[in-house]
């Protein structure tokens, strides 16, 4: 019976102690829960490297993949049907506005443009004596009016005689370069044949698109810079001198066209370039990259406030390395968590240990 009553002793003494020891437990981590701010560290804050939001230039970079093409650009033919009987330039040729490039058999219509010539000359002067002798009454009203009419046929058709002389002989519409000759002497050409290209290459239009997200960003006279393999070592400076009237509803892009100095006749038409347009813009908000905290698709930033840690959604724009444009959701002067972000919640007390980015 003794050992019976102490071992009933010894039960209860253990279960007692396992009773106060549940006790303490539990009171600990009440007093836990009534100080959240002692698991961030010491004096409840934690501990971060921030950064002031700042005011500087930034420059919008966009690379695009664009095709030269010449300033102007024609593909010679004949406006007539007719034999060729000259071709007076080389293939690759550089010729001036108004240069002879091919010839027509044009023994028909110089024939055709005497007789008018002629006829107009006979209808003019009878016309001019009939004209002195209405002053006398012998001739009539009626046929000086006819005799007129006749003269204005006349002209019209010496005028077509002249025309059909001219399209007998091609001409450089403007000043470029010539490409391969398609046709030679004797053949019988018209307007669905191709006698030669003709391509302005002194300045090179560069055509190119951006997305409309950028629309706004590329105006006439914006500088672009472009690129080429076959001379990896150039670097071609224009301007954009064009921006098409339409969004491409397809692929949400717009055409721009970009002018081109050429007067070393590197570049061509058809050649692939790659374009890059800078665009500088002042007082410009931005913050370090690493203080963006991307969630569900939205961007925010930790923003220090009376030693506390404030969650704010923000607008990011673009970026250049390193920092971030934000277009809403701060101001100048704010500061922001760079690191430590993952440490910290809404409204939890914060201290900074570096400072060292506020330069």
């Amino acid at each position: 019976m003794k050992n019976i009553k102490n071992i009933l002793v010894a039960t209860a003494q253990l279960f007692l102690s396992i009773v106060v020891l549940f006790t303490l437990v539990s009171c600990s981590s009440d007093n836990q829960e009534e100080a959240p701010g002692k698991r961030f560290g010491a004096r409840g804050a934690v501990k971060v490297i921030a950064a002031p939001v700042r005011v500087d230039s930034f420059v919008d970079r966009f690379t695009a993949l664009g095709t030269a093409e010449a300033n102007e650009s024609v593909e010679m033919v004949s406006r007539v049907s007719n034999i060729v009987t000259e071709i007076a330039f080389e293939d690759g040729q550089q010729v001036k506005k108004g240069d002879l490039l091919v010839a027509l058999d044009s023994k028909e219509i110089r024939a055709d443009y005497a007789v008018a010539k002629a006829s107009l000359q006979k209808v003019r002067s009878k016309y001019q004596r009939s004209k002195s002798l209405g002053k006398t009454r012998v001739v009539s009203e009626a046929e000086l009016e006819e005799l007129e009419a006749e003269v204005e046929m006349a002209t019209a058709q010496l005028r077509a005689a002249e025309v059909r002389l001219e399209n007998s002989s091609i001409r450089a519409p403007f000043s470029g370069i010539v490409g391969l000759r398609r046709v030679s002497p004797g053949d019988l050409v018209g307007p669905t044949t191709v006698i030669t290209t003709l391509d302005d290459t002194s300045s090179i239009r560069l055509r190119f698109s951006v997305p409309e997200i950028l629309l706004a960003n590329v105006t006439p006279g914006l500088p672009v810079l472009a690129r080429t393999v076959v001379y990896s070592d150039r670097i071609f400076s224009g301007v954009v001198s064009s921006v098409d009237s339409r969004v491409d509803p397809v692929t949400r892009s717009v055409n721009i066209i970009a002018k081109i100095p050429n007067d070393e006749k590197l570049l061509k038409p058809g050649m692939f370039l790659t374009v890059e347009i800078n665009r500088q813009r002042e007082a410009v908000l931005l913050i370090p990259e690493g203080a963006l905290v991307p969630r569900q698709g939205r961007q925010y930033v930790f923003r220090i406030e009376d030693g506390k840690a404030l969650e704010q959604v923000v607008e990011v724009g673009g970026r250049t390395p390193g920092f971030a444009e934000i277009r809403k959701g701060l101001k100048a002067g704010d500061t922001v968590i760079v690191e430590g972000t993952m440490r910290v919640r809404n409204g939890v007390p914060v201290s900074i240990i570096d400072d060292s980015l506020n330069d």
